[in-house]
């Protein structure tokens, strides 16, 4: 874990629960008695993130991932649970006063496309925030836009400041919603999968940019990924996400020391390795993730994991510590 991290958690999450209401058919409604069917999107999570850290959320699609970092700025509503900023619990403060908060708690989308009006130029779209914050006069945001433009390195930039998205490329684009999120210094980011859309040649450069800037801005980061490789290179811990629930949760070395879940054993197993003569040593897990509609009832990989035992598939198995300050929701010893 680096230096700059500090034990003082500025977030602390807990028993987090997101349940999306699945449109049904009038017929649909009327053959299910009444009965609402819901999508468990995050079941439950407690975590905390300390300053200064990059907390890592890792597991396949479908796992809740995003959710849990848009509940975690209030860009959707938890249907219970508890988000603490600093000690204040964001679910209930009044909409104005999140509002307000949101100059210090920043997003950084997956696709950067799709989250840049295409009648913005870019220095428009990185001075944005800064105009709804009422930040400064005009003149002001213009020449904030364009410091962080050379730091970032979108140069030169006072002509990439009159470009628009569909003049740059991918590589440019991801670092515009970097600079968006920046530009009204806040202190901690939600990184939703930063470089998935990014050329694999300007990857590695994204996230050295993204390592620069967590020291020079003194950020703290939430990095949601699927790609365990990449939360090994950038997250000082790493928790696993599995169908809304964390299933596994440590510092980086120790999950890739010594992973205790089934889940997090098979995630690191996927993991490609630059020997053409390594083999797997572990089982591969089997089948697709399940429906989070009708999600499996105890453990819920117990349907995918070599190592079922029956009292997995009854009570749900709670977090509990196998080394300092490694969790893991396993019966397994």
């Amino acid at each position: 874990m680096s230096a700059a991290v500090s034990s003082q958690p500025i977030f602390q999450v807990a028993n987090l629960t997101k349940e999306f209401p699945v449109q049904k058919s009038l017929l649909d409604q009327l053959l299910a008695g009444g009965r609402r069917s819901f999508v468990h999107a995050v079941d439950d999570v407690s975590f905390e993130i300390r300053r200064g850290e990059v907390l890592g959320l890792a597991g396949e699609s479908g796992s809740g991932k995003s959710t849990t970092g848009r509940l975690l700025l209030r860009l959707i509503e938890p249907t219970a649970g508890r988000i603490e900023y600093h000690g204040r619990d964001l679910t209930v403060i009044p909409r104005r006063e999140m509002e307000g908060l949101r100059a210090r708690l920043q997003i950084v989308f997956q696709d950067p496309n799709s989250s840049l009006s295409p009648r913005m130029s870019l220095g428009q779209a990185i001075g944005h925030p800064l105009k709804i914050h009422g930040m400064g006069n005009a003149e002001e945001r213009k020449a904030r836009v364009l410091e962080l433009m050379e730091k970032i390195g979108l140069t030169p930039a006072e002509f990439l400041y009159r470009k628009y998205p569909h003049q740059i490329s991918g590589g440019q684009a991801q670092r515009v919603v970097l600079g968006r999120a920046l530009v009204t210094n806040p202190e901690f980011i939600v990184a939703d999968e930063p470089i998935a859309m990014a050329d694999v040649s300007v990857r590695a450069l994204i996230l050295e940019l993204m390592k620069a800037l967590k020291d020079e801005f003194q950020l703290t980061y939430l990095f949601i990924t699927h790609d365990l490789a990449t939360a090994k290179y950038l997250c000082d811990r790493i928790a696993i996400m599995y169908l809304g629930r964390i299933v596994e949760m440590g510092s980086r070395d120790e999950l890739f020391g010594r992973p205790h879940h089934p889940y997090t054993k098979a995630l690191l197993e996927a993991v490609p390795v630059p020997d053409p003569k390594a083999r797997r040593t572990e089982e591969v897990v089997r089948g697709e993730i399940p429906s989070a509609i009708d999600p499996p009832s105890g453990c819920h990989f117990h349907p995918r994991c070599p190592y079922v035992m029956p009292a997995c598939r009854e009570g749900r198995p709670p977090l509990k510590e196998v080394a300092p300050g490694h969790l893991s929701a396993c019966l397994l010893d």
